[in-house]
Parts: C-alpha cells; structure tokens; sequence
C-alpha cells in the first residue's frame, strides 16, 4: 500500500516507551512526524533519532510530536532511549501490523539474501489525521530539517 497525501493516515494503537499506548486517534490535534526506521542502536537510525532529538524542541513549538516506529520490542527501544538520551516516543510494531499499514515493512536485499525490513520512511500528519507529506527511502543526513520544515508550514 502506498500512502497519499491528502488521504486519511492508517489508525494504528502500539506500546510505547514511558509505559504508554499511543495511537492516533489521541494524536489528533497536534501535527505528528511518524518516522519508521530499521533498527535500535544501528548506525543511521541512531543518527536519524539523534537529528530528530536536536530539533525537538523546534517540532513542539511547530505543536508536532514525533514518534519513531519500528519492529523492536519496548526493552529495547527503553536501551536506545537512555543510551541516547532521546525523550520522545518510541512505539513497537513487533507484528508489523502498522509497518504494513503503512507500506514501510518491505523485502529487502543485502548481499544477495532476501528478507522483510522496514523502508526508512517518514511521514507527517496534520492536526485532523491527513497525510500531509511522506517520505520514501530516507536519507538520514539533512532530512529531520526537511521535516521541520515541513512541519512549520503546516496551518
């Protein structure tokens, strides 16, 4: 499935780091950076989560949260979390039932072996739950100002 913008985002409900369940029906309100990403502690999704940390002060006050999504369990993202000292919300989709809401849980290649893996994929999402903007196949460098940007000329 692709996303488009202007559609309705995917509902989804997951565990979330701080012991919470986020979902985005109880987003709504606020503009949301979804960002899916491979893997804890790897070397891009650490700096992707990094970059979106330095700016998290720059999305609240643009009144976006940012959650980052992958298929790693909660004991994991909490190691990454205080690791890296990051203070936004990590979510859980260890059934990939939202990565494949989403279209991000993909085959992939490496050294000729296939296998399932989430695309690097952000995606931004208005105040009613309308995809504003997605991004496919992300590189990490430069890409949360990209975001920010996005995010602050939103209504």
């Amino acid at each position: 499935m692709s996303l488009s913008i202007g559609s309705p985002a995917p509902a989804f409900s997951l565990p979330a780091t701080d012991g919470r369940e986020i979902g985005l029906e109880a987003l709504k309100g606020r503009n949301v950076v979804l960002y899916f990403y491979p893997k804890d502690d790897t070397s891009g999704c650490t700096l992707e989560a990094q970059a979106f940390q330095a700016l998290k002060k720059d999305f609240a006050a643009a009144d976006t949260e940012i959650v980052g999504v992958s298929p790693d369990s909660l004991k994991s993202h909490d190691k990454f979390r205080a690791k890296y000292a990051l203070d936004f919300a990590l979510a859980s989709d260890e059934a990939t039932q939202m990565l494949q809401a989403y279209g991000v849980w993909v085959e992939k290649s490496m050294y000729g072996r296939k296998y399932m893996g989430v695309e690097r994929t952000t995606v931004l999402i208005d105040r009613d739950g309308t995809i504003a903007r997605v991004w496919n196949k992300v590189k990490v460098e430069g890409h949360a100002e990209e975001v920010l940007a996005a995010a602050k000329a939103l209504p």
